[in-house]
């Protein structure tokens, strides 16, 4: 049985559920059933996650919650395998978009055909929709949370993540270089780790930073330690993001990550977040960096650490 320590926001988060539909879910349909703190509080696991994940899709190619609640796991990745998202309602009456929700599920559609320009067309609609917070928030990270679902899964191929890559590379790319940024705005270095080839996480968050108004320099991904530090040193970055996302038991990267911290000034701080994070976490504290787990804390951090180091006047 797989351990129970996720709680339903961190679920909310890594689902795209909202909380209310995790409790209806769970009390009137038995899809779930989270052990239970002292306190009363749920306590998901990571198989829970993914069951939830898959009643989402299936219910957004229009299976009813009722009919597939109780459904085996195989049963509903095969399920949603066979679905076709394109062939849903997209609109709400007057001709517009209804929710975050809904452009998920769009850019998720165009992603499993491969439409290049459907899918910048959704990303376009969702920026327009909801603004470039909302579009990072409730749209592309969960997408990339979901195709990274379903890509261990076997419903979708690598060909499909590298696509979404590509396609967020370039639009999120554009929008970043949008933001005006003060000369004296702090820096900061993004990559992925030596052997840590899955660069879609990094992405998310360069576009992250240059939003809530820092020098972002994005490094691409599998870079040594001592490359990554030299960057952070020639560019006297304030500090350095590391995307972890697969694999988990890389034997090489707690040693890189030592490495870095050695290799950078004591006062760079490290931010280390990602669906393989998790599994690191020892070494991350080990060297003092900051553990993330989602865009808004890592806003929030970045947010406090300007603040922190923001020259007091005399």
């Amino acid at each position: 049985m797989t351990k129970a320590h996720y709680s339903i926001k961190a679920v909310s988060r890594r689902t795209g559920l909202s909380l209310h539909v995790i409790r209806i879910w769970e009390k009137r349909y038995g899809a779930v059933e989270p052990r239970r703190t002292a306190t009363n509080r749920r306590l998901y696991s990571d198989a829970e996650i993914e069951r939830l994940t898959f009643l989402r899709l299936a219910t957004a190619a229009g299976h009813s919650i009722g009919n597939v609640a109780k459904l085996p796991l195989t049963r509903l990745k095969l399920l949603v395998a066979k679905s076709d998202l394109s062939g849903r309602d997209r609109h709400s009456e007057n001709g517009a978009f209804s929710s975050a929700q809904t452009f998920h599920d769009s850019c998720l559609a165009a992603v499993r055909g491969l439409d290049a320009r459907g899918f910048e067309e959704m990303l376009q609609k969702a920026l327009v929709a909801l603004g470039h917070q909302g579009l990072l928030r409730q749209v592309v990270a969960p997408l990339a949370q979901t195709i990274g679902e379903l890509w261990r899964a076997g419903v979708v191929t690598a060909a499909h993540e590298h696509f979404l890559s590509a396609g967020l590379k370039v639009f999120l790319g554009q929008l970043a270089g949008q933001f005006a940024v003060s000369a004296n705005a702090p820096r900061i270095i993004i990559a992925t780790p030596a052997g840590q080839l899955h660069e879609l996480g990094a992405v998310i968050v360069h576009a992250a930073a240059a939003q809530v108004g820092w020098h972002t320099t994005y490094l691409g991904a599998s870079l040594p330690a001592a490359e990554i530090a030299g960057a952070a040193v020639q560019n006297r970055a304030l500090a350095v993001a590391l995307s972890i996302v697969y694999p988990e038991d890389d034997p090489h990267l707690p040693q890189e990550l030592v490495g870095l911290r050695r290799f950078l000034p004591p006062e760079t701080k490290i931010f280390a977040g990602g669906r393989a994070a998790p599994a690191y976490f020892e070494t991350v504290m080990q060297i003092g960096a900051l553990f993330i787990d989602s865009i808004d804390e890592f806003c929030n951090q970045l947010d406090d650490l300007r603040r922190s180091t923001k020259p007091k006047p005399a």
